[in-house]
């Protein structure tokens, strides 16, 4: 499996933001669009381009493979 590009990681966040917006007074991300903020913020904090899909936890991977499918069949 490819890298994932900044870009594409920061695409992802908001398709969940658009299909699942916040929600309450705390305004709280949806499961998938939070799983996937803290690998783009570390990817932001530490410089990086890209970032191997491996590095993604189980429910990231799971909130990035979902999107890939969704997003490919639209």
């Amino acid at each position: 499996m490819s890298d994932i590009t900044i870009h594409e990681l920061e695409a992802a966040i908001n398709f969940w933001r658009a299909r699942s917006p916040s929600s309450g007074d705390e305004l709280v991300l949806c499961k998938e669009a939070s799983a996937l903020s803290k690998p783009y913020a570390l990817m932001i904090v530490q410089r990086q381009q890209t970032l191997s899909p491996d590095r993604l936890d189980g429910i990231a991977k799971q909130a990035w493979d979902s999107y890939v499918r969704l997003n490919t069949t639209l």
